[in-house]
């Protein structure tokens, strides 16, 4: 049975709603971190990540002066250092699901989020995600795992979800 699925798919496509549709049921018992748009006037200016614990940071943003760039966004990886990353290792010592939106070009500068990931793609708890379509050595690597299920978002994404998050704290329950 894979243990750790990863939804892809174009920016805006749902990935993230997918996913908080799909924990919403088990969401004490999930840990980690989403990423959210940050939109001024209907225009996307920037990124934030918000922990499951609802701990905020900007990761990205228009108006961010920084060497770390992806596109127009300059890139500030305090916001993983101080909040993605430590709900990650909360979520490994203290959950039984990790959730980890997103395995992205921004997130991936982050030499401590790698490493972090490493850890949570060794250990035996499941993680639902989502990973960046457009190649990246470390994302393709991810990708590559035998007990990763990559799933392209759309009708059945949500089903299979849903299913395996069911199956899995079924399964959990009487333990």
């Amino acid at each position: 049975m894979k243990r750790v699925f990863l939804l892809t798919g174009p920016p805006g496509s749902g990935k993230t709603t997918l996913i908080m549709r799909v924990i919403e049921g088990g969401k004490e018992r999930a840990g980690g971190f989403i990423t959210r748009e940050i939109r001024e006037k209907g225009i996307r200016k920037g990124f934030k990540v918000i922990t499951l614990e609802g701990d905020e940071g900007i990761l990205a943003h228009v108006d961010i002066r920084s060497d770390r760039k992806v596109g127009k966004y300059g890139v500030d990886l305090k916001a993983m250092e101080e909040k993605a990353n430590p709900s990650l290792i909360k979520a490994l010592e203290e959950k039984d699901i990790i959730v980890i939106d997103e395995i992205g070009k921004m997130e991936l500068m982050s030499k401590d989020f790698i490493d972090i990931l490493s850890k949570v793609l060794n250990s035996e708890k499941p993680v639902i995600g989502t990973i960046m379509k457009k190649p990246h050595p470390v994302a393709d690597r991810i990708k590559s795992l035998p007990f990763v299920q990559v799933i392209e978002v759309g009708d059945k994404a949500e089903e299979t979800l849903r299913k395996w998050l069911s199956e899995y704290l079924s399964s959990r329950s009487g333990k």
